[in-house]
């Protein structure tokens, strides 16, 4: 992963080094991703687990020069607009019902989340940068998009090669720089009961 940026991960327990070495970073490379990082990527994606093995996940995505970028970079709220610089912009779609019966699949935002879990630790092993985000305009995404109105708009993700943290604002700067923190293993997982 060389040149991909470092920030301290504060750890209680081991883990393995693709999730110690993934944050988001802000600063982007513009350069846009090769066909076969892209494949790697939504490969990635597809071997995600979901329930029935409906995979609800679709994504729409976009390199820097592509027809169609100005339409993702349009969706992206005004705070989230570093991610323009981002080699690959990608919209994350959730199917709302299942395939094999119809009926509402209330897992369909916790199984495409896991694919895109997946996809964002693929980028880290490629050396790549990923930055997820909810700041953008659910509401535009199907009908600028043309998807379907039985898929729900999750995040959107930025992905692309590392790019210099001077080249973003002063504040944008502040953010990336900023160590990383994390709520207490035990505030998060606790045994045989939720606490009263």
């Amino acid at each position: 992963m060389q040149n991909y940026p470092q920030k301290n991960t504060p750890l209680d327990a081991n883990i393995i080094d693709v999730i110690r070495n993934r944050w988001s970073p802000l600063a982007f490379d513009p350069t846009p991703l090769h066909e076969d990082e892209i494949a790697s990527l939504f490969e990635a994606a597809r071997w995600a687990p979901s329930c029935y093995g409906e995979q609800p996940w679709r994504y729409i995505y976009a390199c820097k020069g592509d027809d169609g970028r100005e339409n993702l970079e349009s969706l992206l709220a005004e705070g989230n607009s570093w991610a323009k610089n981002a080699g690959l912009l990608i919209v994350g779609f959730a199917k709302t019902t299942f395939d094999k019966n119809h009926n509402p699949n209330r897992f369909n935002l916790y199984d495409t989340g896991s694919a895109t879990g997946f996809l964002t630790l693929q980028a880290t092993s490629m050396g790549l940068i990923s930055h997820q985000m909810g700041g953008f305009d659910a509401e535009k995404a199907n009908n600028l998009l043309g998807v379907p109105k039985d898929f729900e708009p999750a995040a959107m993700i930025a992905v692309g090669h590392p790019g210099d943290t001077k080249d973003l604002p002063e504040d944008l700067q502040k953010r990336q720089d900023a160590p990383r923190q994390r709520l207490p293993r035990e505030t998060i997982a606790m045994r045989g009961n939720f606490p009263q």
